[in-house]
């Protein structure tokens, strides 16, 4: 892709569609990276405006430091010019790890994931925050969900503070919270969607100045997605309303059905497609078999 600065590419996020790969597993669980990396090379043939390695739908969380990088490495190698976006999480020193990481593999931004497990203050995310944007030169995008809820305050102050603080991605759906931010910040930073299947926020949520938000169903309907997407940024109210009545609505009925689905759904619907992307790992669980023929149904028709 070349050099480009932070906010370079951070803009460049938010002018379209971001891609969320999922990380292919074999049948013992240990990661499948000829898989991956044909999987990374087909979903380059279209037009994502950045991809996010081992990003929530790539189940960070269930790798290791040492697989991050692996998985960020081949993304970097296959993603034919699309930007890359390696994770950061778990405490401080790890995500510091991990954004140096991220630089040795050739990303060219980092998504900075909730803190493990611990409820912290504003103060301390800040601090959080602080030491990972120091640690690296490259763009870092914070995920405001779960125990890292990042209020307005707390955001502007980040912002001044840290040059390289580009992006802002949202998991919580909180209307009033994004309004203050964007109020406060404006184009300052990049706006990420990044609730559960972010199709269904995707309209309101460009009022707010979201431009862009993370896809996981461009895993296994690419076409689907980006025509949403269009959709969306050209206001085409009557195509959102159809796509989320045919597809998205139904989708996210199997999703709900049990905690950690909002992955699981996404390697089934890779299955479903004839890409298998391998099991999710524990603690997640795959769709049972009357799920899996559900969602198979569903996507056939608009596949």
């Amino acid at each position: 892709m070349g050099q480009h600065s932070p906010r370079e590419v951070a803009r460049r996020l938010g002018s379209g569609l971001l891609s969320f790969p999922v990380t292919h597993f074999r049948e013992d669980l240990s990661f499948d990276e000829a898989a991956y990396r044909e999987n990374i090379g087909r979903l380059g043939e279209y037009p994502a405006a950045g991809l996010f390695a081992a990003g929530g739908t790539g189940e960070f969380f269930s790798l290791t430091p040492a697989e991050v990088e692996q998985v960020v490495t081949a993304a970097v190698e296959e993603a034919r010019g699309t930007p890359v976006i390696a994770p950061a999480g778990y405490g401080t020193a790890i995500a510091v790890e991990l954004a140096r990481s991220a630089e040795r593999a050739g990303a060219q931004g980092l998504l900075l994931l909730p803190p493990y497990l611990t409820e912290s203050a504003q103060a301390g995310l800040a601090a959080h925050v602080r030491a990972v944007c120091a640690a690296t030169d490259l763009g870092v995008i914070i995920y405001s969900r779960g125990n890292a809820v990042y209020q307005d305050t707390t955001v502007a102050e980040l912002a001044d503070d840290c040059p390289n603080l580009v992006g802002f991605k949202d998991g919580v759906g909180d209307l009033e919270l994004m309004t203050r931010i964007h109020t406060r910040l404006g184009d300052r930073l990049t706006y990420i969607g990044g609730l559960p299947t972010a199709e269904t926020f995707a309209l309101p949520y460009l009022e707010l100045g979201v431009t862009t938000y993370s896809s996981a169903l461009f895993n296994f309907v690419p076409e689907f997605a980006l025509d949403f997407y269009d959709a969306v940024r050209t206001r085409d109210r009557d195509r959102v309303r159809r796509h989320l009545d045919e597809f998205v609505l139904p989708y996210c009925a199997i999703r709900n059905r049990r905690p950690g689905y909002a992955v699981s759904i996404v390697k089934a619907g890779m299955k479903a497609v004839g890409r298998p992307a391998g099991p999710v790992r524990p603690p997640l669980t795959d769709l049972d078999d009357r799920e899996f023929a559900e969602l198979a149904t569903l996507v056939k028709k608009v596949n």
